[in-house]
């Protein structure tokens, strides 16, 4: 491997930063709501079983690609499958560096909401006031945008180090503090009057909520969790030496990403029931209800502080892993160096699509929507709901049957036959299908 591209130094290092692309405010923001909205137990139950089939073959499978070709996405297509498979890996690069664009500027406001805590203005127990501040604050289009602009800063110059010196020196410290963070407010959420009922509500399944939608809810939030459909995982997979094992490491990762939204619940859905909140409440428990539930505990401030300080970490460490396949495909491409490569990116995402998402909201927003929707919707939808589905489907479909002799070969070091055989049928049979029917489901139902 060149300088110029790096190399994981360690095993521990590889696992916390591809982790770290997992465990991101995907685990922590959006399962809390979603099993709130599905009915909690039940939907622990499929979503654990969504991660460990077609998420984590599909995790698996990337990694390999990456390892194998030691190249990122589209390069690795391109030595692989030849034709034009090279143009799966241009719908990855696509597809993160519009995700980029979008999650930037929610990583401002984890930033912009850990100064509030400090200054203790986050907390009250009147929801409306809660609501009208932070509908004011991501309306206001300077602040917006200098949020958006410091967080993708920050993402920046951790790219800029290298992968050695960067993305795992942060992440071995990021990784362990979210940790650390996260089982603190858990006990302390644990501890309320009335937690037992948020407690019972995650663990208990409640089989009449069992629907085709939940599964789909389930299918969609495990495959985002763990990057799958986006090339994050091919380009982390092309810096692991040969000597490392995948498959041991993956499940690892699977493992520490199941383990963070477990947390996320046990830290969330407790309180809320403590003080008689929705569980349903949607993407508002995050900036507007778990404030209100701080004010209402002792050491109320101080636990705000931690809250959001562990959104920050867990947005850092999965914006690294956005940035960084874009950053990949002009050294792997072009060979850019790794400093011009990161700064043209990052400052032509900041220009291009991070300043248009962080003036669509507020006062702005309706001069610059299309179709009703703000190009912060636009970037979402286009990314999550098409691309990621479209670039998860194409490389099912690459290792099942493309370079299925490739992967069989990968696997053959560490698999038994039958194991080698059931990672065929949801690589090649299985992902395909549900990812369509997670798309499918996700741009029309």
């Amino acid at each position: 491997m060149t300088e110029n591209r790096g190399s994981w130094g360690s095993k521990i290092g590889f696992i916390f930063a591809a982790a770290g692309s997992a465990v991101g405010l995907g685990a922590i923001w959006k399962f809390p709501y979603i099993a709130g909205e599905n009915g909690g137990g039940v939907f622990l139950l499929v979503y654990l079983a969504c991660v460990f089939s077609v998420g984590a073959v599909m995790m698996l499978s990337e990694m390999m690609i990456g390892r194998h070709a030691n190249k990122s996405a589209t390069s690795a297509y391109r030595a692989l499958g030849g034709g034009k498979w090279h143009y799966a890996g241009w719908i990855s690069v696509l597809c993160v560096f519009l995700i980029l664009g979008f999650y930037s500027v929610v990583g401002g406001w984890t930033i912009a909401y850990v100064f509030e805590a400090v200054r203790g203005d986050v907390l009250t127990t009147d929801g409306a006031e809660l609501e009208a501040a932070f509908t004011s604050f991501i309306g206001a289009p300077l602040p917006a945008m200098v949020y958006t602009f410091l967080f993708l800063s920050i993402t920046a110059g951790i790219v800029i180090a290298g992968v050695q010196s960067g993305i795992e020196r942060i992440c071995k410290i990021l990784m362990p503090t979210l940790f650390v963070l996260m089982l603190f407010l858990v006990v302390r959420s644990l501890m309320l009057p009335g937690a037992i009922d948020g407690l019972m509500y995650l663990i208990t399944p409640e089989w009449s909520k069992l629907s085709m939608r939940m599964v789909l809810d389930a299918l969609g939030l495990a495959v985002f969790s763990l990057s799958v459909g986006a090339g994050l995982m091919i380009a982390y997979g092309s810096y692991l030496g040969k000597e490392t094992r995948v498959i041991n490491s993956g499940l690892w990762i699977a493992f520490l990403a199941i383990m963070a939204s477990i947390l996320a619940g046990l830290m969330i859905l407790p309180a809320v029931f403590a003080f008689d909140v929705d569980p349903a409440a949607g993407p508002g428990l995050t900036f507007i209800t778990m404030p209100a539930l701080f004010a209402q505990m002792a050491g109320g401030q101080f636990l705000a502080i931690v809250f959001f300080l562990l959104l920050l970490f867990a947005a850092i460490t999965s914006s690294i892993s956005i940035l960084e396949p874009v950053v990949a495909f002009l050294i792997d491409e072009y060979n850019i160096a790794r400093k011009k490569a990161t700064l043209w990116v990052a400052g032509t995402n900041f220009l291009v699509l991070g300043i248009p998402a962080a003036l669509s909201f507020g006062a702005m927003a309706e001069g610059i929507s299309i179709f009703g929707k703000t190009p912060f919707d636009i970037m979402d939808f286009i990314a999550s709901n098409i691309l990621m589905p479209l670039g998860g489907m194409l490389a099912a479909v690459f290792v099942g049957w493309r370079i299925w002799p490739v992967i069989r070969g990968e696997l053959e070091k560490e698999c038994p036959n039958w194991c080698i055989k059931v990672f065929r049928f949801i690589a090649g049979i299985m992902s395909p299908v549900l990812i369509a029917a997670v798309a499918y489901f996700l741009i029309f139902a």
